[in-house]
């Protein structure tokens, strides 16, 4: 987790993410290279991949559940960057040992929930939400059995709380002055900074 995002997002989808997945940890910073956490993760005898988009990576939604298997083993390890894009960028140019990590990435087809928080472009998710797509295309690979029934209701229950403290008439923050519109997802914002993804075992 990059440290802005560490001290100004304590209730971000990142640290939210961490409170619903078994086996995760949030390790903060920017060049990992010398981070003896990130190195002794690495240096275990599971495999260790790193959720990034890329021409070469190893594209979840494309593969087959035996090619799945076949490319990671069970209990693997998943890096996963929570920051904005540039901060993310940052992180993976300066982090040596990440950057020769097997990326894996997956096609979106959802738009993302997250209606406070504008994205750069339309299927860009938030970090649980990125996490959640990720699991269910691992369980269905057969590499993880982990129920995601409930695993976005805090994100859900936090939108709804977003839009209540905003948009509600008998809320004692709400104000009309503020003349606040919700607008549909359709409307990006084409140089923005919003949360990707973070970084857990």
């Amino acid at each position: 987790m990059h440290p802005k995002e560490y001290k100004k997002e304590k209730n971000g989808t990142g640290c939210m993410t961490n409170l619903q997945l078994e086996n995760s940890e949030i390790i903060v910073g920017v060049d990992f290279s010398n981070n003896a956490r990130v190195n002794e993760i690495l240096t275990a005898e599971k495999s260790s991949f790193l959720l990034y988009p890329g021409k070469r990576s190893f594209n979840l939604s494309k593969r087959n559940a035996s090619d799945i298997k076949s490319f990671m083993e069970n209990g693997a390890n998943f890096f996963i960057l929570d920051g904005t894009w540039p901060c993310a960028r940052k992180m993976i140019k300066l982090s040596t040992n990440l950057q020769k990590l097997n990326r894996v990435s997956f096609d979106n087809s959802i738009a993302s929930k997250f209606i406070i928080k504008q994205q750069p472009e339309a299927l860009c998710l938030s970090t649980i939400e990125s996490v959640y797509t990720v699991l269910n295309l691992l369980n269905k690979g057969g590499v993880e059995q982990c129920d995601t029934t409930d695993f976005l209701l805090p994100f859900e229950k936090m939108i709804e709380h977003q839009l209540d403290y905003m948009l509600n008439p008998n809320n004692k923050n709400y104000s009309s002055a503020a003349n606040i519109e919700i607008g549909p997802k359709t409307m990006y914002k084409t140089n923005t900074e919003r949360n990707v993804v973070f970084e857990l075992e």
